[in-house]
């Protein structure tokens, strides 16, 4: 993977382990090779991911809408800072410039482009890792809510191993370069379905 989508929030929620943890992200993805793309922004958890990408040495490629643009949270030390016109063109443009996507804590947003990147992927849009950082146990709740969902019927068993996940990122980068993409809905014939 040359580069990774990082889906993350905004905000600096109160607790430090948060920031400490977006920082630890991007300068670990810089350290193996990797590039950043992310959404444009200085603030929170977007800012410290770029922040730790660039002084580690990394690319940091930023897609902000003009909105947040104009607003002055846009983060002009990118390596490259995108401005489009809105939230569809920005996550069109996270899928294609990167060969994956990590999701670390964020809010609404965040939720937002990951079930977009999963979705797409069920769908057959594209066949990149989507992985799901789940430090502190911030995600808990979402990984069973997921695996409810499966259990359910409402996700085919073809599509179960989309949503990746590990706790440390070393192990969840090894577990999205091992993913072998799966038969998208596309694809399917309708008795599969």
């Amino acid at each position: 993977m040359n580069r990774i989508a990082v889906y993350c929030g905004s905000a600096s929620p109160e607790d430090p382990r948060y920031i400490k943890l977006a920082r630890q992200v991007g300068m670990t993805l810089a350290a193996r090779g990797i590039g950043v793309v992310y959404g444009g922004g200085r603030l929170g958890l977007m800012g410290a991911v770029a922040s730790g990408a660039l002084e580690a040495g990394g690319e940091v490629i930023g897609i902000i809408p003009e909105a947040l643009a104009n607003s002055e949270v846009a983060n002009s030390d990118c390596t490259e800072l995108h401005t489009v016109s809105g939230m569809h063109e920005r996550k069109q443009k996270f899928t294609d410039l990167s060969d994956g996507f990590i999701t670390i804590p964020g809010g609404v947003g965040t939720m937002d482009e990951l079930w977009e990147a999963v979705s797409w992927a069920q769908l057959g849009y594209h066949t990149k890792p989507v992985g799901l950082l789940n430090t502190f146990g911030f995600y808990d709740h979402l990984i069973a809510f997921n695996r409810h969902m499966a259990e359910v019927g409402f996700v085919r068993p073809a599509h179960q191993g989309i949503l990746i996940h590990a706790d440390h990122l070393a192990d969840l980068l090894d577990k999205m370069a091992a993913y072998e993409p799966h038969t998208p809905i596309f694809r399917m014939k309708a008795e599969d379905l």
